[in-house]
């Protein structure tokens, strides 16, 4: 079997990915996919966390605005990826693929609470940790939590798998002159206010010096491609001369 690119990844999946063409709840050929790979991943020997958004049920700021606490609404959005890391576990599991959920909410009659050094024991045996509950503080999206985990656990790269291919110039659905990059640094995507992450979530991979790799999940099989380092979607870093 080919030698991956990368031992340990924080693979980042949004909760819209999920849902499929409904665009909301959970539609399970689309996560069946996701977890086929994901175990194909596991047999590679790559070390897998995941980090679920929950944009399919909640979507705190932008659902809650103007009528709710933002605390609050934000609380609902963190118990969204709840339900979405107990149905990619439920599948992995059917699938014969040991996997623990942490969460960053204590609830601990459905999942483990996040504790890093058990979250590195369990990745190390071969499990995948499926990271809940973002990084259990208002203010902070998916995407943020994504990079923290990744820090806290020593992602190689952070499998950012989202709705788009790459990172453009411009909106593609918006602008068809718009410019699809194949590489990009954190300094670019930050001057320019690209549609890669949050400020806060590039900010946090920027200083951390870990590599997003940005592409579309449309294709489930493209995290495979990513681990075997061939060229997709658009790679995010310090510098592209490395």
């Amino acid at each position: 079997m080919e030698e991956p690119r990368y031992k340990r990844v924080l693979l980042k999946i949004s909760g819209e990915a999920l849902a499929g063409e409904k665009r909301t709840g959970l539609d399970f050929a689309i996560i069946g996919q996701v977890c086929d790979v994901i175990k194909e991943a596991v047999e590679m020997g790559v070390q897998v966390g995941v980090v679920v958004g929950a944009g399919n049920f909640w979507r705190g700021a932008k659902d809650g605005g103007g009528r709710m606490e933002r605390t609050r609404a934000d609380h609902m959005g963190m118990l969204g990826t709840a339900m979405n890391c107990l149905a990619v576990a439920d599948v992995l599991e059917q699938k014969g693929v040991a996997a623990r959920v942490q969460t960053a909410l204590e609830m601990r009659a459905v999942a483990e609470p996040y504790v890093r050094g058990r979250a590195i024991h369990h990745l190390e045996r071969g499990r995948v940790v499926i990271f809940g509950c973002g990084t259990g503080n208002p203010f902070f999206s998916t995407d943020t939590a994504a990079v923290l985990r990744a820090a806290e656990i020593g992602a190689d790269v952070i499998l950012l798998a989202k709705n788009v291919d790459g990172v453009y110039s411009a909106d593609p659905l918006k602008d068809p002159q718009a410019v699809k990059y194949d590489v990009i640094t954190y300094d670019e995507v930050l001057a320019r206010h690209l549609a890669v992450m949050d400020s806060t979530a590039s900010s946090l991979a920027m200083d951390n010096h870990i590599p997003v790799l940005l592409f579309a999940l449309k294709d489930p099989y493209n995290i495979i491609r990513a681990l075997r380092g061939e060229r997709i979607g658009t790679i995010v870093k310090e510098e592209t001369t490395k």
